[in-house]
């Protein structure tokens, strides 16, 4: 399952690259093809989505329209995928509360909605982009709230992606800006080392923003088409 999920990883990243990266400091992608570590981690458990998370990222890495830089891809992008489809299938097993559900859900909002008003402040961010990323946060709170009302077997998995998703993203946001102090970086403005910091929330900000509804939209619906298909990988509370 994990050469599966891996192979599965990097053919879909590869086929669905559109060329889209973050805004001004470029170097991180536009990145649907996360639904694929997703499900491997909800159906499979921690080791499966977080090994195969981390070989297809540096796969797809290393391959044409990657990077292709072997050292940033082993350090940030491999880094970021395991630990962050580590934490989905991990936290995805477990019964959450809503009453902690509901306190980290505000607290990590409350603070990636800082560093976009940070990003704002400091003429780094359009007042539209702030608007969506605000956006964009709000609408995956309700979807991960939405789903445990709904189907009380989802809850714990919205939870899961979220705070799988936030720890990956902080990898590859603060990631890239220490790689940069030290070796260059393939910038779109023009340098190549010693990004400013605030390009590590930036990196951070997008990263999250624009997969989140990729995990929380998709997932779960494919996850349930799979549980129907082979009723051994559903959880017990679902058969």
């Amino acid at each position: 399952m994990i050469g599966i999920g891996a192979a599965l990883y990097a053919l879909v990243g590869i086929i669905t690259n559109m060329g889209l990266v973050t805004p001004v400091f470029g170097v991180v992608k536009f990145w649907p093809a996360v639904i694929v570590p997703g499900i491997f981690a909800l159906l499979f458990g921690p080791w499966v989505g977080g090994i195969s998370a981390a070989i297809g990222i540096f796969v797809s890495d290393m391959v044409q329209p990657g990077h292709g830089i072997v050292l940033l891809s082993l350090t940030v992008g491999v880094t970021s995928n395991f630990a962050g489809f580590f934490l989905v299938g991990l936290i995805s097993q477990l019964k959450m509360k809503w009453s902690d559900m509901i306190v980290i859900l505000a607290v990590g909002s409350i603070a990636l909605t800082g560093m976009m008003v940070y990003l704002f402040s400091i003429s780094q961010m359009t007042l539209e982009m702030l608007a969506i990323f605000v956006a964009v946060i709000a609408v995956s709170d309700a979807i991960v709230i939405g789903f445990g009302l709904w189907k009380p077997e989802w809850k714990s998995y919205g939870f899961a992606s979220v705070i799988g998703l936030l720890v990956g993203s902080a990898i590859i946001g603060f990631g890239l800006w220490g790689y940069s102090q030290i070796l260059p970086l393939p910038l779109t403005t023009g340098y190549e080392r010693n990004a400013p910091l605030f390009a590590s929330l930036f990196w951070m900000v997008w990263t999250f923003g624009t997969e989140i509804p990729f995990l929380v939209g998709l997932v779960p619906p494919i996850a349930k088409v799979c549980y129907r298909a082979f009723p051994f990988l559903a959880p017990p509370e679902t058969k």
